[in-house]
């Protein structure tokens, strides 16, 4: 397994319709690649989360996220340290 990279908290994004801080993210570093969770805040004040990975060199892709349960369990374990993020997905799921 690779070691996690560290990543500043906030940083900016830029999307096509809008742009804000990542201000919550957790990740896991696998075998394969680093997914990771992010909770976006647009500078409007509206949040969303975005399902994403890097690769093993730090650089942000833009294909489809896979987990398998290594990744899903390092994930869970992250975001123990993102409360807004965890909030939001347990909303997502049902489960709170």
């Amino acid at each position: 397994m690779a070691e996690r990279a560290s990543r500043t908290l906030p940083r900016p994004f830029s999307l096509h319709w809008g742009s804000g801080w990542i201000v919550e993210e957790a990740t896991y570093a696998g075998p394969h690649h680093e997914p990771s969770i992010q909770l976006l805040q647009f500078d409007d004040g509206s949040l969303a989360v975005r399902f994403c990975y890097y690769d093993h060199a730090g650089r942000f892709q833009r294909n489809p996220l896979v987990l398998g349960p290594d990744e899903i369990a390092g994930l869970r374990e992250a975001l123990a340290g993102t409360p807004r993020l965890r909030a939001l997905l347990q909303e997502m799921s049902g489960c709170r």
